[in-house]
């Protein structure tokens, strides 16, 4: 789309060497080449990109926006994601300009390989064949302009008929992405032969997430509602299974990015995540970025009931080692816990998968700076080295790993469900709902143990028994158990926003964190303006037609 690099004409010119779009485009070898290299967008990469800072897990735009992470690292290490932290934006932050150029690269090829695709026809291609590519290129396309939507509100939709890459962002491209979906779900099949490719389940999903992005509940119940009662998806029986690279594809996982260690240094691993390991493990002692907040950590407080504090949750702090010595003494908290947080956040004295007990400071890379606790889920075990594993960078936790990545899981269908059923009224169906990831999550055999195969802490939790009565208290509640489950995968900033609630949130977030965090002093959310990220200025100055941009910066930047 509009470059971000120093050749302003890229989206113009042939790839460099013998093979071109135009050698590819002669069968459908060649056609299925093309549409690949859409999906590897997915990835995060583009021609001119680090696909650490546009990672598919949104984890700066998403979790540490949010205020499900902090940065981590130390003070000079990255600062344009500190300014994110902040909510200190500029239009020339390159994270963001990062992230605008891979959406939009993924655009063209999605809409590259859909046009190959639409040259042939029956005679030469297998007709089905056709049908089902060519869905999966209009999938690719309306997934990035999602993403694009989510994050600046106000962006251009591009399709396979546009010429002249210049388009104005003056219209609501929902109506887009929502046609875009549902052409995709209809021709889609319910499974592919291959690993990775999407089908109709990943686009019946994203389709219910974009009408529950316009609050159009009802509708997204309906798209919600085939997945659910389709018979396809369920629950895993442990909570880790989905985050675990030999067990990540299964019948929770509706559509997830795919990785592999072949090729040069492991770049085809995941490297967007490669930053948000344990520090000082390894030859490389990398990296030590994206550590779980305190305030997310709290979140995870139990009753006696084993149920969650909504309201007050962050009243007091889950005990901790925040600058205490890894040589000093610590005995972790015997306070009631939901047991997700240890397959969450890696904390002082709790297994940490199979790397051993974690021992605190020494895994981190600056405590006072960024906080004691360390990310979990994307993180590969010790004995999957090798296997699942580059070695380009050593070995250690810092390690290429090919866990693969979910966009979208079932139990992020039932939240998104229970969401449309309160907002709906049928308050029973939602707590129905919430109540199955609840089950699945007190189930024992998914509890990090200790060495002794005993709970490595004070696991707590129950179901709701209560009948939901109370619209508000149904909301608070569904809306909490989606940062239980999905914490710290990049969701947290966009579901704050499309409640209409980030402000407030975001605000006595950072109230309270800059007490802890000093980094994070006079930092603010302001409301109309930090919903959504700056269009990048280099993306407006190449838009210009005439004289005159054709893209239009967002309100307050």
């Amino acid at each position: 789309m509009f470059p971000l690099a120093c050749d302003d004409h890229w989206l113009d010119r042939q790839p460099y060497g013998s093979v071109t779009r135009e050698t590819l485009a002669r069968d459908i070898e060649g056609a299925n080449l093309i549409l690949i290299g859409a999906y590897a967008v997915l990835k995060g990469d583009h021609p001119y990109n680090n696909s650490h800072f546009s990672a598919p897990s949104n984890w700066i735009m998403g979790s540490i926006a949010g205020g499900d992470a902090y940065r981590g690292t130390d003070p000079g290490d990255q600062f344009p994601i500190l300014e994110i932290e902040r909510h200190t934006l500029n239009i020339n932050n390159p994270v963001v300009e990062l992230k605008w150029n891979t959406l939009y690269d993924g655009i063209r090829r999605a809409n590259d390989a859909l046009s190959v695709f639409q040259s042939f026809d029956g005679k030469d291609v297998d007709i089905q064949v056709i049908k089902t590519r060519s869905a999966e290129a209009i999938f690719l396309r309306a997934y990035f302009h999602f993403e694009a939507k989510k994050i600046w509100n106000n962006v251009p939709y591009i399709d396979e008929k546009v010429k002249d890459y210049r388009v104005p962002n003056d219209k609501d491209i929902w109506p887009n992405i929502i046609a875009d979906l549902q052409t995709a779900a209809a021709d889609l099949p319910e499974s592919q032969p291959e690993t990775g490719r999407v089908t109709k389940g990943a686009a019946t999903g994203f389709l219910g997430k974009a009408y529950l992005f316009q609050k159009k509940y009802a509708e997204a119940k309906t798209a919600f509602s085939q997945l659910i009662n389709g018979g396809k998806y369920e629950l895993t029986a442990t909570f880790h299974e989905n985050f675990n690279v030999e067990t990540r594809i299964n019948k929770e996982s509706i559509f997830s990015v795919q990785f592999s260690t072949d090729g040069r240094d492991g770049e085809n691993a995941n490297t967007g995540d490669l930053l948000n390991f344990p520090f000082n493990q390894g030859p490389v002692g990398c990296c030590g970025f994206h550590q779980p907040s305190q305030n997310l950590v709290n979140a995870f407080k139990t009753d006696g009931n084993g149920l969650p504090f909504p309201d007050n949750y962050n009243e007091t702090d889950f005990k901790n080692d925040d600058r205490i010595p890894f040589t000093a003494p610590f005995n972790p908290s015997t306070e009631n816990v939901d047991p997700r947080l240890d397959w969450t956040v890696g904390r002082r004295g709790i297994p940490y998968l199979d790397w051993g007990v974690h021992p605190g400071s020494s895994w981190i890379r600056n405590q006072g700076y960024g906080g004691p606790y360390s990310p979990v889920k994307n993180v590969h075990h010790k004995n999957q080295q090798a296997q699942y594993t580059s070695t380009a960078w050593g070995g250690g936790f810092a390690g290429f790993n090919t866990t693969p990545l979910a966009l979208i899981r079932y139990a992020d269908v039932l939240l998104m469900a229970a969401e449309c059923e309160v907002e709906t009224g049928n308050l029973e169906k939602a707590r129905e709902y919430v109540n199955l990831i609840r089950s699945r999550a007190k189930n024992s055999a998914g509890y990090v143990k200790k060495a002794d195969n005993s709970p490595a802490a004070n696991y707590t939790i129950d179901l709701y028994y209560s009948i939901w009565t109370d619209q508000n208290f149904a909301r608070k509640a569904v809306r909490f158990e989606r940062r239980l489950e999905l914490g710290m995968e990049g969701h947290r900033f966009f579901d704050l926003v499309r409640w209409g609630i980030a402000a407030a949130e975001l605000n006595a977030y950072l109230t309270t964190e800059s007490k802890k965090r000093d980094y994070l002093t006079g930092a603010q959310f302001t409301a109309g303006v930090h919903e959504y990220y700056p269009i990048p200025d280099r993306a407006i100055i190449t838009s210009y037609v005439n004289g005159k941009p054709t893209l239009i910066q967002n309100p307050g930047y």
